[in-house]
């Protein structure tokens, strides 16, 4: 099975967006907005993500989202 990071370890915009289940532009806003970053590389300056962060974001988003759901019930 083939892992979805580049070989520089990095994945693109669109393997983070469907592993989160997000449009591209969505996740294009997020790291504008800092919940989730980026580093940009290549001459256009396109975006990539460390696979760590784009878990720590998860992590971090479901914990959220557990304790509002915890809280609502």
């Amino acid at each position: 099975m083939k892992k979805p990071e580049n070989s520089n370890g990095l994945m693109t915009v669109p393997q983070v967006a469907k592993l989160l289940h997000i449009h591209a532009n969505t996740l294009r806003r997020w790291s504008d907005r800092g919940l989730i970053r980026s580093y940009r590389v290549g001459p256009r300056g396109d975006r990539r993500f460390r696979r760590e962060e784009v878990e720590r974001f998860l992590s971090e988003f479901n914990a959220e989202n557990r304790s509002t759901i915890e809280f609502n019930v």
